[in-house]
């Protein structure tokens, strides 16, 4: 009698049962739906900085920025010096020397000390007084902020109407309108401990009639 050959051949291989096949199957679907997900993750472009415009402060009674720029990401670091920006221009807008001491520490410096202007902080002090002796109705318009790390440029636009005393000279109300450019540097404590700063005071005392700059003389 023959028997049929039930010996497994060489290449056989037993096949899991379908219900485990189909539980494998499904499992590598989601593996390799997770490595998708976290390539796109690691390839995407990082988040969009903040509008600057966000990091100011708008507490009522404080100079605003017309417009602000920004040249890191570090959101916090940025508020602090856009907040003691605008505290310094608001003591320049309005004379309150509470906004100064704010904005600057014991230690400040003036790298560009005017003749005559004490250092340190008492010097912002008398120059303030000084115009504002001029310059009654003196006011500070932060036109353009700039922030770079621990260091803020601003462009500023000094206004008024020249009714009071400069130099021995009494006002007759004439308009005055002049630009400045400041460099602050704040430091670790989180106040100015450094500036350096430009004026155009021939414009002020051209506008005041203090000073009459001479004209070429015409070529013939």
């Amino acid at each position: 009698m023959t028997t049929s050959d039930t010996t497994p051949t060489a290449n056989y291989r037993p096949q899991p049962p379908r219900t485990l096949r189909h539980l494998l199957d499904h499992q590598m679907i989601v593996l390799i739906a997770l490595i998708a997900v976290v390539a796109s993750a690691c390839s995407s472009h990082p988040a969009a900085p903040p509008d600057p415009h966000s990091l100011i402060d708008r507490t009522p009674g404080l100079v605003r920025p017309a417009s602000v720029h920004v040249a890191s990401t570090d959101t916090d670091r940025d508020r602090a010096v856009v907040h003691v920006a605008q505290q310094l221009y608001t003591f320049w807008n309005t004379g309150d020397t509470a906004r100064l001491d704010a904005a600057v520490g014991p230690e400040f410096r003036d790298n560009t000390l005017p003749s005559g202007r004490p250092q340190g902080p008492t010097g912002p002090v008398a120059a303030s007084s000084t115009f504002r002796a001029a310059i009654p109705d003196l006011t500070c318009e932060l036109a353009d902020l700039y922030v770079t790390g621990d260091t803020f440029t601003a462009r500023l636009v000094f206004a008024g109407t020249f009714t009071g005393t400069y130099n021995g000279v009494r006002g007759a109300g004439q308009p005055i309108r002049f630009g400045a450019i400041d460099i602050q540097h704040v430091g670790t404590a989180g106040k100015i401990v450094e500036d350096w700063h430009l004026e155009d005071n021939l414009t002020f005392l051209q506008q005041a009639g203090l000073v009459t700059v001479a004209s070429a003389p015409a070529r013939n």
